[in-house]
C-alpha cells in the first residue's frame, strides 16, 4: 500500500490517529473518503440495501433528438408532421421505432420508451441541460446538483476510480450562457464529476490525469508532500478546519488515481478486443460508450456521456435544417448510425456480461423537436413534449410509458416531468428520492421537490 502522507501528530477525532496517518491510499477500502456520508445515509434509509452493486450510465443525447423521426413516429399524420422517415417493427410487440434504427430494433425487448416527457423550461439547450440532469430549474442562484454528483455524495466511492465521470468531456455551449447542470452544485466542488477531456476514438488515446508511478517520480511525489506542509504550517487551526478536510480528500483522491493500476487498466481501451471495439463503431461516440461500460465494470457509480458537445458547427441532434446546425439528412447519414450502433453495442454487452440488472442506462435530452417541419427542413426546439428511454437496473424492457397526442406536440397520457425522471434514476441506484441532502446554509434539500415520483410502471 502506498502511504504518501504517513508523518504527522494532528490526532482524529481524539483517538491519537493523526489525520496523514489515516489517510493513506485505499485506507478506507472500497468506499474511499465517502465513508461517513455513505455510512449516515444508510442509517438514514436514504440507500437501500443492494445500492452498492448499482451504478448508472446517463446519455445525454446533447441538442435534443426528434421523437416523430426516431421513437414517437406519427405515420397518419400529414407530411409535414410524420416526416420523411418510416417506422419498423422491432423485437417488443409494443415499440416501433424509425427504419433509421434497425440496432435498436433488436434490442427493443431491452429498452423501454417514455413518450410524454415535458418541462415548462425555457427552450435553449442549456436550460434544459439543467433541469433533465439535476431535476430542477436553477433559481435565486442556487445551482442543484447533478444526479451523478448526489449519487457521488450519499454513496461514494468504489476501488480507485472517482465516483462520478463525464465522457468526453463536459458540456460547451448551449446558447443560453446557462449553467450546464453537470456539477456538484451546492454539495460543492468535491462531488464534481472527474472529466475525461480526451476522444477515446484517437489511435494515441490517453488520459491526461493518469501517469504510470515510474513517469511520476519519487522526486516529484516528495515536492507534492512538501507543498503541502507548507500549507499546513501556514495557517494556525488549519488542520481542523472544513477547508483542511476538503484539501485532503481532493489531493488523497488526486494521488490515488494518479498511482492506480486499476484506474490506468479501466480507462486502456487497448484492453478490448478489436472485435468488441469495432461493434460499438469506431467512432467518439462509440468509443465513449465502450470505456463507459469498462468504467462501471471497475466500480465508478455514475458515468455520462455527452454524445455531442455543442450544437454550433459541430455534429448534434440539433436539426434546425440549415448552418451552423444539421439537416435532416446528416442526422440520418451520420449522427443516427452512430448512435443506434453503440446504444445496441452498450445493453447486449452489459447483457452478457451479467451487469444490466445492476446498470440503469438512461438516454435522455434536453428537449424533442417541433411537430412541424420547418421552412429549411428541419425541426426547431420543443420541450413541450419529447422522448426518453430507460434500460437496465430493474427496469423492464419492451414497454411503452405514457403517449403524445396524434401530432406529437403534448403529452396525452401520462405526462412526465425532469424531476420524475432524475427520481427514476435513483431508484434504479437503490436511493430513496424523498430523503434530503444539506442545502444551501445548512438547511435540508429534498433530493425530489414534493409530488414527483419514480416512473413505477418501468419496473
Amino acid at each position: 500500500m502506498f502511504d504518501f502522507l504517513a508523518e504527522g501528530k494532528a490526532p482524529i477525532c481524539g483517538r491519537g490517529r493523526s489525520r496523514r496517518e489515516f489517510l493513506t491510499v485505499g485506507a478506507l477500502g472500497p468506499i474511499g473518503l465517502s465513508l461517513p456520508q455513505y455510512l449516515a445515509a444508510k442509517e438514514r434509509g436514504q440507500v437501500n440495501s443492494g445500492s452498492d452493486e448499482k451504478s448508472c450510465i446517463m446519455i445525454f443525447n446533447l441538442g435534443g433528438p426528434s421523437n416523430m423521426d426516431l421513437w414517437d413516429m406519427k405515420p397518419d399524420a400529414p407530411s409535414e408532421i410524420r416526416g420523411p422517415f418510416k417506422p419498423i417493427r422491432t423485437k417488443s410487440v409494443d415499440i416501433d421505432v424509425s427504419e433509421i434504427l434497425p440496432f435498436h430494433a433488436k434490442v427493443a425487448d431491452k429498452f423501454s420508451l417514455v413518450r410524454s416527457c415535458h418541462h415548462d423550461g425555457a427552450a435553449v439547450h442549456d436550460a434544459g441541460w439543467q433541469m433533465m440532469q439535476t431535476g430542477r430549474r436553477f433559481t435565486g442562484g442556487v445551482q442543484t446538483p447533478h444526479a451523478g454528483a448526489v449519487a457521488s455524495y450519499l454513496m461514494g466511492r468504489r476501488g480507485d476510480l472517482p465516483p462520478f465521470v463525464v465522457l468526453p468531456e463536459l458540456m460547451g455551449r448551449g446558447g443560453g450562457n446557462l449553467p450546464n447542470g453537470q456539477a456538484g452544485g451546492f454539495l460543492g466542488k468535491a462531488q464534481d464529476p472527474f472529466a475525461l477531456m480526451a476522444d477515446p476514438s484517437k489511435p494515441n488515446f490517453k488520459v491526461p490525469d493518469l501517469l504510470p508511478p515510474d513517469q511520476i517520480g519519487a522526486a516529484r511525489l516528495e515536492r507534492r508532500r512538501a507543498m503541502r506542509d507548507i500549507v499546513d504550517q501556514a495557517v494556525k487551526g488549519f488542520e481542523e478546519s472544513e477547508d483542511a478536510r476538503l484539501l485532503d480528500e481532493n489531493f488523497h483522491s488526486a494521488f490515488r488515481l494518479m498511482t492506480s493500476e486499476q484506474a490506468r487498466s479501466a480507462f486502456d481501451l487497448s484492453k478490448e478486443k478489436k472485435s468488441t471495439r469495432e461493434r460499438y463503431g469506431m467512432n467518439r461516440v462509440g468509443q465513449c460508450f465502450l470505456l463507459a461500460r469498462r468504467l462501471v465494470e471497475n466500480g465508478v457509480r455514475f458515468v455520462t456521456v455527452n454524445t455531442f458537445l455543442t450544437v454550433f458547427n459541430q455534429l448534434s441532434w440539433d436539426i434546425h435544417g440549415s448552418k451552423p446546425f444539421i439537416s435532416v439528412q446528416q442526422m440520418k447519414d451520420q449522427v443516427a448510425p452512430m448512435y443506434d450502433q453503440a446504444y445496441s453495442a452498450l445493453l447486449e454487452d452489459l447483457e452478457q456480461r451479467g451487469m444490466l440488472d445492476t446498470t440503469m442506462v438512461t438516454g435522455l435530452a434536453e428537449f424533442g423537436r417541433t411537430p412541424k417541419i420547418n421552412p429549411a427542413g428541419g425541426r426547431d426546439h420543443w420541450p413541450q413534449c419529447f422522448t426518453c428511454s430507460f434500460a437496465g437496473g430493474g427496469v423492464k424492457g419492451g414497454r411503452v410509458v405514457g403517449k403524445s397526442d396524434p401530432i406529437g406536440a403534448t403529452p396525452a397520457d401520462r405526462p412526465v416531468t425532469p424531476a420524475d425522471i432524475v427520481a427514476t434514476i435513483f431508484k434504479g441506484l437503490g436511493l430513496d428520492h424523498t430523503g434530503h441532502l444539506p442545502g444551501p446554509a445548512g438547511r435540508p434539500f429534498p433530493l425530489v421537490d414534493f409530488g414527483h415520483e419514480p416512473i413505477h410502471e418501468l419496473f
